[in-house]
């Protein structure tokens, strides 16, 4: 496998130094930025396999840098912020970030959700996906290329948002909960962030809703989510 490529953007000189040396000891190749508008820089003139972002940052702010590469890119974002309230955490999925990371943090836990994202991505999984299409109604998941079309339309997820939505259609009429869907797909501990599963749910309706009516993945009040096998 490749060294995958780490866009560390951490504006305090200690803790950029401290992610930049957790993540080099297990091989990645890390580049450091230390204002979003450096990170903008950054992102158009290299490529990256994963972005770790702080949130306020001078210049352009975490969250305003989120929306920009949205508009451009899918690249797997982990937000590392000491904002730690549960609006900051929505707001950050709701903008495009995949995974919400609350300082002060862990080795062992920044790693292992460093790992889990990379092996979610594309071209860091482990094994290639099945090289299947799945079909509901109005709704076309191609697993092998990693796109969504709904009534012809392509649509735009993040890696968390597709895997959800292709683990839902592998399984039509089961039921997850939270915690299922976030051990199945995070692939680590289980770390009660359970609203995380909410938000990237809310968001691939939303997605899908632009074009259909129908938002396929169904609710099932107390329990956790599905999506129904109907014609």
């Amino acid at each position: 496998m490749d060294m995958a490529k780490i866009l560390v953007v951490e504006d305090d000189e200690d803790i950029n130094y401290i992610l930049r040396n957790y993540l080099e000891r297990e091989d990645y190749q890390v580049i450091c930025a230390y204002s979003g508008t450096e990170a903008k820089l950054q992102l158009t003139i290299n490529t990256f396999d994963l972005i770790l972002l702080d949130l306020m940052l001078p210049g352009i702010t975490g969250e305003e840098l989120i929306q920009e590469i949205r508009q451009e890119a899918s690249t797997p974002i982990i937000v590392i912020s000491a904002k730690s309230s549960l609006e900051d955490k929505v707001n950050a999925l709701k903008n495009g970030a995949d995974d919400y990371v609350t300082k002060p943090f862990e080795r062992e836990e920044v790693l292992a959700r460093v790992d889990a994202m990379l092996r979610r991505s594309h071209t860091f999984q482990a094994s290639k996906p099945q090289e299947k299409d799945y079909v509901l109604k109005q709704l076309i998941l191609k697993s092998s290329a990693r796109i969504v079309l709904v009534n012809g339309n392509l649509i735009s997820l993040t890696v968390y948002e597709f895997d959800i939505l292709l683990l839902l259609l592998q399984h039509p009429d089961r039921v997850f909960t939270k915690e299922q869907l976030y051990q199945e797909i995070w692939k680590t501990g289980y770390y009660g962030e359970d609203n995380t599963i909410n938000v990237h749910i809310s968001n691939t309706r939303k997605k899908i809703k632009e074009y259909d009516d129908d938002s396929y993945i169904k609710t099932v009040w107390g329990i956790g989510f599905k999506i129904e096998n109907t014609i």
